[in-house]
């Protein structure tokens, strides 16, 4: 563990506080990048001190206690962040809502919470809440970031903050204790109704204290953030920048326009799910498709060559004449072009929330942009482990971040947690709680294993893992990745506990395959396209390369095409784009049946 003893002072105690001191401290600085009726727009930490302030004190003119809950439910903008800022310093505690979630998911949320207010994001947003309105008898107060999206909107409620005293605000700021809760955040859950975790103030600030005092976010970053908000890596995000001072560049919120964003705003950092770091790969891959193979090992030997280079100069050794001339070949010829793709700025990016494939971080880190992987959940704060620019080991998820302790539990292989970002409780559960949290080590369901360097690598999930007829542990997430890095291929499904084989359900990725299919004079549906030979072939192709990393057991002996994506809408994937499991076993049992 990193030596803790000259610890980084904080800007603030509590989150309640943390806005008012980064106006203090940074008022010039450009807290928010954001789009609006087309045009960049930006507001610095005064200015959204400012907001912030009149916004807490309207929530306070509304009625809203110390305590109380109060719901968020609209998509990641520059309104999220300063209303979850204002429900703070209001002494109030934020409850994140997935924009995604359907009607009843929003009533489970406000209503295992005991939500007395939300803010809705525009007419659309409350419409679901006005489905269940009448069953949420706690909820009084619904305010509309946009007009129609509540009773009042978020202008009129910073009106009548600006008329009251901020003495009132400051004495409820003293008043939180960095024990008291700081938000609910329901787990988007791969199983079950959601459970509220409910993370401190403390824990809010232990993150802050972790990113100082490992210099991840620098003075001068701007952070491309496009995550919703209603995550906790996305949440985090958002603490740390505040307490740097530094900048983040909002989504303008067309997902099909990330990348073209990132160009246009050239961050130097970027938070990400693996799944933009795989679609790029695929990308880059696909220019491979015609090469020979002479090029196509020319490639494997760039990246190579990258990797080599840029480690020896991160470690700060020389590098030969020779090798440093052949290198330069390479970046001009191809990695700057990867650069381009993310603006050309990117110091480091950092991703999480789903494993990633090897293959995929050496080759962004080849071409000068640093991915690095790390790990947490939302019951730690989304830290846990994370790589660093000077330690990190491909395939592993980093070492333990300062403060925290990680060990394997020598019975099952699970990783076990202990820190100040490990969550108070379960909100009104404390059975789960203490199934979770044993003698203050917190049990994460996940396995892996501690190399004698302290690099902790991720082999798996405890309820994930299948068990053949033969007796043999397969770990589905491995052959999984590898499927995924074929362009064509937008999810793969192992199956096969208890069975005599594994077997994979495959999807296709439309932005990929639908361009492909019309150059090969096929279909362009999805579901025709899953029946023609031509793209069974080509999937068995896949298969066969990621097979081929596997011993004969583990392999894959069949696979059946989905008619369709998965997708968060019909409830096959969370938010943060990871396989529902248990809903796709469930939803295609027959389909996983007819392969035996």
């Amino acid at each position: 563990m990193t030596d803790t003893t000259s610890t980084p002072r904080l800007i603030a105690e509590t989150v309640a506080s943390l806005p008012s001191s980064a106006a203090e401290r940074f008022g010039s600085n450009i807290a928010a990048r954001y789009r609006s009726e087309g045009e960049w727009r930006e507001l610095t930490y005064a200015e959204a001190g400012k907001a912030i302030e009149e916004l807490a004190l309207g929530l306070v003119d509304l009625g809203i206690a110390p305590g109380d809950r109060v719901g968020l439910l609209a998509n990641t903008r520059v309104e999220w962040v300063l209303a979850s800022y204002a429900i703070s310093a209001a002494g109030a505690v934020v409850v994140p809502i997935y924009p995604t979630n359907s009607p009843n998911e929003c009533k489970w949320v406000l209503g295992d919470s005991g939500a007395r207010g939300v803010i809705c994001e525009d007419e659309g947003q409350r419409a679901k809440l006005d489905k269940v309105r009448d069953e949420l008898p706690d909820l009084e107060y619904v305010i509309g970031i946009e007009p129609g999206g509540g009773d009042i909107t978020l202008d009129e409620l910073r009106s009548r903050g600006a008329q009251r005293n901020p003495s009132q605000l400051a004495e409820r700021q003293e008043n939180v204790g960095s024990g008291d809760a700081y938000t609910i955040v329901y787990t988007s859950g791969t199983t079950g109704p959601p459970k509220g975790v409910v993370l401190t103030h403390a824990n809010a600030m232990s993150v802050c204290r972790v990113v100082e005092e490992l210099a991840f976010v620098q003075p001068d970053d701007a952070t491309y953030l496009y995550l919703p908000l209603a995550h906790v890596f996305a949440l985090t995000v958002q603490l740390a920048t505040f307490d740097v001072g530094t900048t983040i560049v909002f989504t303008g919120g067309d997902t099909k326009k990330i990348l073209e964003e990132i160009i246009e705003t050239k961050p130097t950092y970027l938070p990400s799910v693996p799944r933009i770091f795989e679609k790029l790969y695929a990308a880059a891959m696909k220019m491979q498709d015609g090469a020979s193979d002479d090029d196509k090992q020319r490639f494997r030997e760039a990246v190579k060559l990258g990797v080599e280079v840029r480690s020896r100069r991160q470690r700060g050794e020389d590098v030969p004449e020779e090798m440093a001339k052949a290198f330069e070949q390479a970046d001009g010829q191809l990695f700057k072009r990867v650069r381009d793709l993310f603006g050309g700025q990117v110091r480091q990016a950092v991703t999480g929330a789903a494993p990633i494939a090897p293959e995929i971080l050496e080759f962004f880190y080849a071409a000068g942009i640093p991915v690095l992987e790390g790990w947490g959940m939302t019951e730690t704060t989304a830290i846990g482990t994370v790589s660093t620019l000077d330690e990190f080991k491909f395939g592993t998820v980093g070492k333990a971040v300062p403060g925290v302790e990680i060990r394997i539990a020598q019975e099952d292989g699970e990783i076990l947690m202990r820190g100040p970002n490990l969550f108070r409780e379960y909100w009104r559960n404390p059975e789960a709680t203490a199934e979770t949290i044993v003698d203050g080590w917190l049990h994460t369901g996940d396995v892996g294993e501690l190399d004698d360097e302290g690099y902790l690598t991720i082999t798996g999930r405890k309820k994930d893992i299948i068990i053949t007829a033969g007796g043999k542990n397969l770990t589905p997430s491995n052959l999984e990745n590898d499927l995924k890095q074929s362009r064509f291929i937008s999810q793969a499904v192992m199956y096969g506990d208890r069975k005599p084989y594994p077997v994979a359900l495959v999807t296709l990725d439309p932005e990929e395959i639908v361009p492909w299919a019309k150059e090969q004079g096929l279909p362009e549906d999805l579901g025709e396209l899953a029946e023609q030979e031509q793209v069974q072939e080509m999937v068995q192709k896949e298969l066969d390369r990621a097979n081929s990393n596997y011993a004969q057991v583990e392999q894959v002996k069949k696979f059946a095409i989905l008619d369709h994506d998965l997708s968060i809408e019909t409830g096959e994937l969370t938010p943060t784009l990871k396989v529902k499991r248990n809903v796709v076993y469930d939803r295609y049992a027959d389909l996983f049946e007819s392969m035996y």
